[in-house]
């Protein structure tokens, strides 16, 4: 979700013994207002820990033409390890392209695949043809959500693919790849379960429906289907939004909780876009109001970093901007990654809790102006030698990219109005 996506506070209230945490609101009915499905005490299944990043697969390009750092890394005069590499498809120039497909001059974003972290470990001659070259390559296929009716293991139709690197960069071409459209198994699934649950109508609906049973008149299963995104709700009963969380899925078993009388716990038949295990500290800390220290983030790694700034951002109290030219003063102790930076930017701008970004697209947002500070402003950063020590070029695979550096930071202030001090 982008900034500008970020919705505006709920304000909810209840007489119940238990607290109610979290708010489900129907935000997907087309033409129909934002509806409250149920509020409930607790749901299993948000907050799991990811499970470790899978191993590395094995990937062989048929019939290449490197060139760039490829060829150096196919004939031994340069490093084997490429970084990531994009797989563009080569459309027929002859024929109309398949459904789904958009090409353009540069590639088809449907027809597009990244390989991540990529090594080379051997080559040969092909037997595509004269000059041509088989390489294995070691490495990763990005996982995300497909915009194309091809399945993952389906090839696109195409003659051939463009290899690139990073900003473009030319790496050469190839007639056919192994080992990148395959069947994978999918991501193991958490079940759901709202705990101490009061339903409001459309959950209602649902529960009616299963206690009617499919093949009954009203029990048919997809109006046991809740579309709903997920808030969370604080002390003083304002609700809000967890950045993508929801529940997306049918009713399959509903019981009496032992929360409290009245009270349900209701299951369904999929799971929910999940937070780390530690973040459900962050999301109790911020239930009781916005924090009063600045640097309550620092003891957290980088993950709970970037929970703690999503966080902010789903708390952010909406305010006109500052004047320009305003000084702001960044705490530098704790910036050991990018993810220190959002927190740290957005306390210097906003105060403790505050937020200026939690992404570099987020951060060039908030550069335009609208989030607490108009630019042109400056900004003294302290201690910004352990930002130079740790902010270092390299590969983050924790986000499967080049790492962000102190310099890379430098730049998009500068470019968006910001004088930087280093102290």
């Amino acid at each position: 979700m982008s900034d500008e996506d970020a919705p505006g506070e709920l304000r909810w209230r209840w007489e119940q013994p238990v607290p109610l945490r979290w708010l489900l609101i129907d935000e997907y009915s087309m033409g129909q207002p934002d509806t409250a499905v149920a509020v409930c005490a607790d749901i299993d299944g948000l907050f799991v820990d990811p499970p470790p990043p899978a191993p590395a697969e094995r990937y062989t390009l048929l019939g290449c033409v490197p060139v760039g750092r490829l060829r150096t890394a196919v004939d031994g005069t340069g490093e084997t390890w490429l970084g990531n590499v994009v797989l563009d498809a080569v459309h027929h120039p002859d024929r109309p392209p398949a459904g789904g497909c958009d090409p353009v001059p540069v590639g088809c974003c449907a027809c597009t695949e990244d390989l991540l972290d990529l090594t080379v470990v051997g080559h040969r001659p092909s037997a595509l043809g004269p000059g041509l070259v088989d390489v294995d390559l070691d490495g990763r296929l990005r996982r995300e959500p497909r915009y194309s009716p091809r399945t993952p293991a389906e090839p696109p139709d195409g003659a051939g693919y463009r290899l690139s690197g990073d900003v473009d960069e030319e790496l050469g071409n190839c007639l056919d790849v192994v080992g990148v459209f395959r069947q994978r198994p999918e991501p193991p699934m958490h079940p759901v379960t709202l705990r101490g649950c009061r339903h409001e109508p459309p959950l209602r609906a649902a529960l009616d429906a299963l206690r009617r049973g499919a093949g009954n008149p009203g029990g048919a299963r997809h109006r046991r289907r809740i579309t709903a995104s997920i808030f969370s709700v604080a002390v003083d009963g304002v609700a809000v939004s967890t950045l993508g969380g929801g529940v997306h899925g049918s009713v399959t078993d509903v019981r009496s909780s032992a929360l409290g009388e009245g009270l349900l716990d209701v299951s369904f038949d999929t799971g929910v876009q999940t937070m780390p295990v530690g973040a459900r500290r962050i999301w109790e800390r911020w239930r009781v109001g916005p924090p009063r220290q600045r640097g309550e983030w620092a003891g957290h790694d980088r993950e709970l970093r970037h929970q703690w700034a999503g966080a902010a951002l789903c708390h952010r109290q909406r305010a006109p901007d500052r004047p320009a030219g305003i000084t702001y003063h960044l705490d530098g102790r704790h910036v050991t990654d990018v993810e220190g930076f959002y927190c740290a930017i957005g306390e210097a701008v906003n105060g403790p809790g505050g937020y200026f970004g939690w992404n570099l697209d987020a951060l060039i947002d908030c550069l335009r102006g609208g989030w607490g500070a108009a630019p042109p402003f400056r900004l003294v950063w302290h201690d910004s030698a352990v930002a130079r020590a740790r902010m270092v070029a390299g590969y983050d695979r924790r986000s499967w990219a080049p790492a962000v550096t102190l310099d890379d930071l430098l730049a998009l202030l500068a470019a968006g109005g910001v004088e930087v001090e280093l102290r």
